[in-house]
């Protein structure tokens, strides 16, 4: 796997500002889901359990790490949190059949959706879908 220089944008020894850390978090979890592809790459071309089994592992701990490196690019940079809770919020519009408009007006003071519109069901079921 090619390794990426950490610290391609800055030269040391200052400290990265938190923009600074945010692109290179962004490169941690692009390593991340790559060795994920990679891991489920060698899995599903072998028959050997023992090391399906330790693939696995090493896989699930990988999405571990772009979880929480995904949470924490939410933390340094509040422009990406804004697009996450919009995306969180035009994700549960679109999955319950909202109008168009309503889904591209989240963010945009509309707010996605009537505002005397109950809250979204957790679980979509066929009613949900027809309103």
């Amino acid at each position: 796997m090619p390794q990426t220089n950490p610290f391609h944008s800055v030269v040391p020894p200052r400290k990265l500002t938190d923009s600074e850390l945010a692109r290179s978090i962004r490169l941690n979890i692009e390593a991340e889901l790559d060795a994920i592809n990679l891991y489920a790459a060698h899995i599903e071309a072998t028959d050997n359990e023992e090391a399906k089994a330790i693939l696995q592992h090493v896989m699930d701990e990988e999405r571990e790490h772009a979880a929480l490196f995904w949470q924490l690019i939410a933390r340094l940079d509040p422009q990406q949190a804004k697009h996450d809770s919009e995306a969180s919020r035009k994700y549960q519009l679109i999955v319950s059949g909202a109008p168009h408009e309503d889904v591209e007006s989240v963010g945009e003071g509309g707010g996605g959706g009537r505002a005397a519109e109950p809250p979204l069901p957790k679980q979509l079921t066929v009613g949900n879908l027809r309103r």
